[in-house]
């Protein structure tokens, strides 16, 4: 498996890992309440900073348990890595307009906030997914 390969599981895992630490943090403390009346600021802004800490991490101890031949793309990994932001843009799109129907409803700034996250995460499984699937298949 290649290094960008590894890179991309790393990412899809971390991704899907935290966002569901989050809703069950954000579950959890609404405690049958309105999930819109949860301090939710927080756990949001703490999911990102450690999304990015764990997939730093993990991508190193993946390496370190399994390294690599070569660290660097070559053309193949770099046209699956366009084709799988290409495909993962689908999911910034969705989450960005969702939010825009939110705020034109004048939704509360908790949803608005959970769309645009949701969004993100969508982006980085489509991503994740495509570029996976075409290594898996040789293209």
């Amino acid at each position: 498996m290649s290094y960008e390969e590894k890179g991309t599981w790393v990412y899809l895992v971390v991704s899907v890992v935290v966002y569901g630490v989050y809703v069950g943090v954000l579950l959890s403390t609404a405690q049958g309440g309105t999930l819109a009346d949860v301090a939710y600021v927080a756990p949001l802004l703490w999911t990102i900073v450690a999304s990015v800490v764990a997939a730093v991490v993990v991508r190193i101890v993946v390496e370190v348990v399994r390294p690599s031949e070569s660290y660097r793309s070559d053309e193949r990994d770099r046209e699956l890595a366009r084709r799988g932001v290409a495909v993962g843009w689908w999911g910034v799109i969705a989450g960005a307009l969702v939010a825009l129907v939110l705020a034109l409803v004048e939704a509360d700034y908790f949803w608005i906030a959970n769309a645009v996250y949701l969004g993100f995460v969508v982006s980085a499984v489509l991503s994740s997914v495509t570029t996976i699937v075409a290594y898996r298949r040789g293209v």
